[in-house]
């Protein structure tokens, strides 16, 4: 199970990534490189990120209601 998560968490931040280098380096080779398809392509690296996102809220969520993963908190008062 935390094999999943770790996995859900790399694809979380290799969308941030490809979000900043479309930021950053603008069109691919081939491309007409407008600053508007930079956008576009950066817009849905986000978007790709912030879906992900919540859909691994859903599935740690789920998972601790069916019992696959237990929170073990932190010992207060130590």
């Amino acid at each position: 199970m935390k094999a999943v998560i770790v996995i859900a968490l790399v694809f979380v931040l290799v969308a941030l990534a490809s979000a900043g280098l479309f930021m950053l380096r603008g069109g691919q080779p081939g491309d007409d490189g407008s600053p508007g398809q930079r956008d576009k392509r950066m817009a849905r690296a986000l978007a790709l990120r912030v879906g992900l996102s919540i859909a691994l809220f859903l599935f740690i969520l789920l998972s601790w209601w069916m019992g696959w993963v237990q929170p073990s908190g932190l010992p207060v008062g130590r």
